[in-house]
């Protein structure tokens, strides 16, 4: 049986493969009344469309197919398995030899709401202990989990193969298994879920004589490995889909696209035509304007191709129509109906064959045409390999540049159909591109920030690339990190177990703790707490709590209205936390207080992320780091910088012991996070964000450069005038000849903010420095060798010259000269030294003059060199830090 219904004045599609009465009120529906008063209760609106087709065959045990919209709401499923359960408990004589159910969800954070919804509307069904498994890689804890009788158990296919490992009992009790998001779990853990349906299979086939298990399978697409688990394991289970381009799916409805000029069109639309006259297919052309159905109408006409065609302006009506088309087909002549888009729900064809999209569909419309050939869908549960004699129904759309705005969802939707992708336009390609540049003015992706990669771009609403006057509006201030190596670290706000907000604290006289102090004291006086009246946006206030002031910055202010106090939501600039305050506890924060720049940095911890593939953090592992280090002084090594955002590792707890002067590591936080055993390695996080930084200049978003090269900006450069310490030190890839702050520039390992320069050596070498810049440099040393790399690609005219306590390199890379001029700490036997140039980075040796360790490389510092961690004898993770 099959049934396609348009439902109620909504139009609701459903596919049914076998005949079922929908219960759309929740007095009639099948589920027992404790649970009705706890939904009622609960405000619970339905059931909605969806469920009322789903529920019913739920309840009454039978095996259950769902995609909908709606496929990723656990109440598909609850309330009748609930229903289900509270049955048996009533007719079981022993509760404590029943079955266990299994909810299998995609992740964690689904587990827990699924859980979550169980404990709520489970209160009145007897014997329920629904239990939630997360469990991480230590066998220990899979080894302690105790299933004790009726039970609900919900977890997710890596957590329950950790489980089986100890409780290989527990499928042989099985008696309803519920697939939660089945798209999902099959895409994300598909090695995972076909061991699990294996096992089943198996304790399915050890356990004769028991009841068969009951298999629920809901989610929001068709999946190719449905088939497989409706053939091998589910009994003849009720199939029901809500979503149209879903069931053309199932119904192995074949999908064309025919890429073609916009020009040829027509000429295109012939050549299909020509194949399906010879087939005798009823075919539509659908197109969304007037003018589109009798221009081809005539075309046809003028190519003896016999046709009807139908619009809003047309004289015959619509049953007229569908009887003429009807009549043609049946006498053995092609039937071609040339349709609008409006006419399609008024003319209700369901019998069509063919549909040709002559104008690309909107979401909606697109369904609508598929709607026009439900007759012709094949019902046949058939293999993913399946012959064309099973393909009754085609869908071709003519892909032309001008339809190069729907490109992306086209190839998702081919992708998804398994259909065959073509060679798109250019213009369509590059219109993928652009749909990531439309994002542009969005935040940088989080995950791609937190762990190196964000698994669906496609659906991530947030950015994917370096937006310049975004990510660099604030930079780091060179003091802030004096030395990248080692900085110290006071975290303030923890988002979750690798990603928070704090300070970058300088190890002598730290500028925000005077500045604190003052605005302490300042603030105690209260004819200096004044009250501000008209609240601004993006303006600096101060705000007192207790005894505490902070600095705060107003991010949103409401609609004005006659009220003079109201809600406005800040950020402590200091801290990086958000918040919403009254309007009047804002205060009038003086100048003097404004001049230091915003001391809070994001930071991100390196090399490590969740398990098995999830997106997000187990709250148990945040809630552990929140508890370890808010608050706390850390020793961190920064490996790369974006505007305020510090990428560390390692990041380590640190006591000071000020009476023998040292420092001693108390934990690092990534061991912390992979003892949990709900973390793992992360080991391409660093080179995947310093990957992203590389392609800033092939972006091309010149607009983004605009503010680099206005004010007087030198370039890309450093300054590098051995006549002034204090600059060099504080050297930066520009400098402003004006002696105003130079403009922030960006650096591919750390990005700084130069310092005002005031001297005339500084302004002189700006000449110098328009001209070259300088490398980054890592180095690391043995006893008798010390090793510097240069990171240049593809070095070309390059010289080394060496002397006794000196090493000047300079070579041209991609067009721009870089020159490094390095006064080394201690000499070196400049004959014996050597540079050997290779594709990505230069190799310098220095053999030293006396053999021993060096405790720094040159005699003033140098922000482009530092220490090469991967050439460590010891580990970084265990070794204390050294400053050199």
């Amino acid at each position: 049986f099959q049934s396609f219904q348009n439902v109620g004045e909504e139009k609701n599609f459903v596919f049914l493969s076998k005949k079922i009465e929908p219960s759309s009120l929740l007095e009639t529906a099948p589920l027992f009344d404790g649970l009705k008063k706890e939904l009622a209760w609960n405000k619970f609106s339905g059931p909605t469309f969806t469920e009322s087709y789903c529920w019913p065959p739920v309840a009454q045990g039978y095996d259950v197919v769902v995609i909908s919209h709606q496929g990723d709401d656990p109440l598909l499923y609850i309330p009748p398995v609930l229903t289900l359960l509270q049955l048996e408990s009533d007719c079981q004589a022993s509760p404590n030899i029943s079955g266990v159910s299994l909810i299998l969800c995609p992740g964690w954070k689904k587990a827990q709401r699924v859980f979550d919804l169980l404990k709520t509307y489970g209160k009145g069904c007897r014997h329920l202990h629904p239990m939630l498994i997360i469990l991480g890689q230590n066998e220990e804890a899979a080894s302690q989990v105790e299933i004790r009788g009726c039970e609900v158990v919900v977890t997710t296919p890596h957590n329950l193969l950790r489980l089986l490992e100890h409780n290989t009992w527990l499928l042989c009790r099985l008696c309803h298994l519920v697939l939660d998001e089945l798209e999902v779990l099959f895409s994300d853990a598909t090695e995972q879920m076909f061991t699990i349906l294996d096992c089943c299979k198996k304790a399915t086939a050890q356990a004769r004589g028991n009841p068969p298990c009951q298999i629920i399978a809901v989610g929001t697409q068709w999946n190719k490995h449905i088939t497989p688990l409706i053939k091998e394991l589910m009994n003849d289970p009720y199939i029901v889909i809500t979503v149209i381009e879903e069931a053309a799916i199932f119904g192995n409805v074949q999908q064309v696209v025919q890429p073609c000029m916009n020009s040829s069109r027509t000429a295109e639309l012939l050549k299909i035509l020509d194949f399906t006259q010879r087939n005798l297919e009823k075919v539509l052309v659908c197109t969304d304007s007037v003018t589109e159905v009798e221009m081809i109408h005539k075309a046809l006409k003028s190519n003896s191709i016999a046709s009807l065609k139908k619009h809003k302006e047309s004289k015959c009506n619509a049953k007229c129509v569908l009887e003429r088309w009807r009549k043609m087909h049946n006498s053995g002549i092609p039937a071609v109906l040339v349709l609008a888009d409006d006419c399609l729900q008024p003319l209700g064809i369901t019998d069509a064959t063919c549909v040709i999209h002559f104008s690309f569909p909107s979401p909606g419309v697109f369904g609508q045409r598929l709607q026009c050939m439900t007759d012709n869908f094949c019902t046949v549960i058939k293999d993913s390999a399946v012959g064309q004699e099973h393909t009754k129904a085609k869908s071709v759309i003519l892909l032309t540049e001008n339809s190069s705005c729907h490109a992306s969802r086209i190839l998702n939707r081919l992708k998804h159909a398994e259909a065959e992708i073509p060679e798109l336009h250019d213009s369509t390609a590059r219109v993928l591109e652009s749909e990531e540049n439309e994002k542009f003015s969005r935040p940088l992706c989080a995950s791609l920030k937190t762990f190196g990669i964000c698994r669906n771009r496609t659906v991530c609403p947030d950015r994917h690339q370096i937006n310049l006057s975004i990510d660099m509006a604030q930079n780091i201030a060179d003091e802030m990190i004096e030395t990248p190596e080692r900085v110290t670290i006071l975290p303030l706000l923890i988002v979750h177990a690798t990603n928070y907000f704090g300070r970058i604290v300088k190890k002598l006289k730290d500028q925000y703790t005077v500045l604190a102090k003052e605005m302490n004291d300042y603030f105690k006086v209260p004819g200096h707490r004044i009250s501000v009246n008209t609240v601004e946006s993006s303006v600096f206030y101060g705000l007192r709590e207790g005894a505490i002031c902070h600095r705060v910055q107003v991010v949103e202010t409401p609609a004005k209205d006659e009220e003079n106090v109201y809600k406005v939501t800040i950020t402590y600039i200091d801290e990086g936390r958000t918040s919403q305050v009254n309007s009047d506890q804002l205060l009038h924060l003086p100048a003097k207080f404004q001049s230091l720049p915003p001391q809070a940095v994001e930071i991100i911890v390196c090399r490590v992320k969740p398990i098995d593939n999830e997106a997000e953090w187990n709250p148990k592992v945040t809630d552990r780091i929140n508890r370890k280090i808010k608050g706390k002084l850390h020793h961190a090594k920064v490996v790369h910088t974006l505007g305020r955002t510090v990428w560390v590792d390692p990041m380590v707890g640190v006591t000071n012991l000020p009476t023998i002067k040292i420092w001693i590591n108390e934990y690092n936080i990534r061991s912390e996070i992979l003892s949990t055993g709900l973390g793992t390695d992360n080991p391409e996080h660093i080179a995947e964000i310093q990957k992203l930084c590389r392609q800033v200049p092939v972006l091309g978003h010149a607009e983004n450069l605009e503010h680099f090269t206005k004010e007087d900006t030198a370039g890309l450069e450093e300054v590098s005038n051995p006549q002034d310490t204090s600059i060099q030190e504080n050297s930066a890839e520009s400098c402003n000849t004006s002696a105003t702050p130079p403009i922030k520039k960006m650096f591919l390992d750390v990005f700084f903010l130069d310092d005002v320069v005031q001297t005339k050596e500084a302004e002189d070498s700006t000449v110098h420095q328009q001209k070259s810049c300088h490398p980054q440099i890592k180095w690391f040393q043995d006893n008798g060798t010390v090793t510097l790399k240069v990171q240049i690609l593809r070095a070309a005219d390059s010289k080394c010259e060496f002397s006794k306590e000196t090493v000047v390199f300079s070579a041209y890379s991609e067009g721009k000269l870089y020159v490094a001029d390095l006064e080394l700490y201690q000499s070196i036997i400049a004959e014996k030294s050597t540079c050997v140039i290779k594709d990505t980075e230069v190799v310098i040796l220095l053999v030293k003059e006396e053999k021993g360790a060096w405790c720094k490389l040159l005699k003033n510092k140098n922000v482009h060199v530092s220490l090469d961690f991967e050439h460590w004898e010891e580990s970084e993770d265990e070794r204390p830090f050294i400053v050199g």
